[in-house]
């Protein structure tokens, strides 16, 4: 191992010592080893692309590795699928929820392994069972409806829960965090510290630095499919950890330099003008019976409108209702001070909008396709069947934006489905590029997708802006509402409740009001 890594007197429970394997021409892992120690948990921080999911891959089984030994509690072991590898208690939740939605909430925690009575299942023992499992992270659901018929955080919770329900010796969690608000991250935090008493080791992986070092016993960091080192919380501060995640020093200032810009960018526009600018999209009392309150808003161009408040408080059917997804049933949408008449996306793409969903599997991306076909699947629908572009212009755009947006593919015609969660967001964001919107709706943009990445999503913000484009900006995390936008929305209960912009729109303001504490 490397001279930086922590010493223990425990034996790791996990033991990864020269893990080599190779793609065709990807070198995924370049002897990596790695090590988990029990009641730990232990953080796999690192970039798209830097192994972390093959490093996964190869100690569940869905990998063979091409060199290197796997240890566990002292034992050689090489598993042959996951499933193996579950029978010897290495219990794996992935990022993108990976259960069947058409079945009750039950039937997925027990999918596999339904409790019987005499040869028929017993539904009442295993409905029993479903609500306990979900009890240990103080959720309260009626497990008998099907699993569709919650929104995404709920799923996600599901599927901990099922990971949970059977005794494991390690817990491998890949960005089980993803689709959860602080309340709920903070839920699940709270189990993963009961487990590590019960000395059950915990591999951690996500790209929320604020819940790594919330959380971490240890940290592991990988670039460029090596291990960098391994290494305390307390030795490695935030900007020492993105640096060497990235190659180089010196990235953990971009953040307050992204931010700056912004703000000059903006107060240049309007003193060139004198006044500020007038908006150019405004929601007028735009609302869904039953999904979202009568909400104002309006945007300028060539500014960031960010959208801020907890899960279920209304953010997404704002971005819905904008773009058509959900019809209104009252107010309007005006342009430019001329009302529009918005009935479908389709309307909406015509006017110059475009819309980054949250749910990239369900909503964004088609995984068949091409991540040329994917890349201009947009601009052939704005443009007409009838004006078809040409193989060679597709490839030519396509191309073009995964060399500005560092889109990580052997080339444009790998199918989208085998990118990984961030290059599949990057290409979502070239398909409404593309079509040189005016405004675009970015629903969760950063979601699993890791420092730098986000960094280059800012840069691309920053450039549209000064083009004059406008952008609407959804995040969970606050503090990335607060260092990207103009002006910030705040959302409560599905309904607007207050705008703040320059020195008012701080975490703690926000935090404030959508918390009530303000009223």
């Amino acid at each position: 191992m490397n001279p930086d890594h922590t010493h223990s007197d425990a034996a790791p429970i996990l033991q990864m010592t020269g893990i080599d394997k190779r793609f065709t021409g990807v070198h995924a892992l370049k002897q990596v080893d790695f090590r988990l120690l029990p009641g730990e948990v232990h953080t796999l921080m690192g970039q798209n692309g830097a192994g972390k999911s093959t490093l996964i891959n190869v100690l569940t089984g869905v990998f063979a590795p091409d060199n290197g030994e796997i240890l566990l509690e002292g034992e050689p072991v090489r598993f042959a699928s996951p499933k193996q590898a579950e029978s010897y208690g290495v219990r794996t939740l992935y990022q993108e929820v990976n259960l069947c939605t058409n079945l009750s909430v039950a039937e997925n925690i027990y999918a596999g392994r339904q409790p019987m009575r005499q040869g028929k299942i017993d539904w009442a023992a295993m409905r029993e069972g479903a609500q306990a499992a979900l009890a240990r992270l103080n959720i309260a659901l009626d497990v008998s409806k099907a699993l569709d018929y919650y929104p995404i955080a709920i799923q996600q919770m599901v599927a901990i829960a099922r990971a949970l329900s059977v005794d494991a010796r390690v817990l491998i969690l890949d960005e089980p965090t993803s689709s959860l608000d602080e309340d709920e991250v903070a839920r699940l935090f709270a189990v993963l510290r009961q487990l590590k008493r019960s000395r059950i080791a915990i591999l951690f992986v996500t790209h929320f630095l604020e819940q790594t070092y919330a959380i971490s016993d240890r940290i592991t960091v990988m670039r460029n499919g090596e291990r960098v080192g391994e290494y305390l919380p307390r030795d490695l501060p935030p900007a020492q950890l993105v640096a060497k995640m990235v190659g180089h020093e010196g990235i953990g200032k971009r953040l307050e330099e992204t931010a700056a810009q912004l703000a000059e960018q903006l107060d240049r526009r309007e003193a060139a003008s004198g006044t500020p600018l007038p908006p150019f999209v405004e929601m007028r009392g735009l609302g869904r019976r039953g999904q979202m309150q009568p909400v104002d808003i309006e945007i300028r161009r060539g500014e960031i409108l960010g959208l801020a408040g907890l899960l279920g408080s209304g953010r997404t059917e704002t971005a819905r209702l904008l773009f058509g997804v959900d019809r209104s049933d009252t107010g309007d949408v005006a342009f430019d001070g001329a009302p529009f008449k918005l009935r479908s996306p389709h309307d909406a793409v015509g006017q110059g909008i475009g819309y980054c969903p949250e749910d990239r599997k369900r909503e964004g991306i088609v995984a068949e396709l091409s991540i040329r076909e994917n890349i201009v699947l947009a601009l052939q629908a704005k443009l007409g069947w009838r004006r078809f572009i040409r193989r060679k212009q597709q490839r030519a755009i396509a191309d073009d934006y995964i060399k500005r947006l560092g889109i990580k593919a052997s080339d444009a015609e790998q199918p989208i489905g085998l990118l990984s969660g961030g290059n599949q967001q990057k290409v979502l964001l070239a398909r409404w590029l593309a079509t040189e919107p005016q405004l675009l709706i970015l629903d969760e943009p950063t979601r699993g997708i890791d420092v730098a990445a986000k960094f280059e999503i800012m840069d691309q913000m920053l450039a549209l802006c000064a083009k004059g484009l406008g952008i609407l900006f959804i995040s969970s995390e606050v503090s990335e509402v607060t260092r990207v936008s103009h002006r910030v929305a705040v959302l409560r209960d599905r309904s607007k409740i207050a705008e703040l912009s320059g020195r008012e729109a701080t975490d703690e303001n926000i935090y404030r009001l959508i918390s009530g504490a303000s009223e």
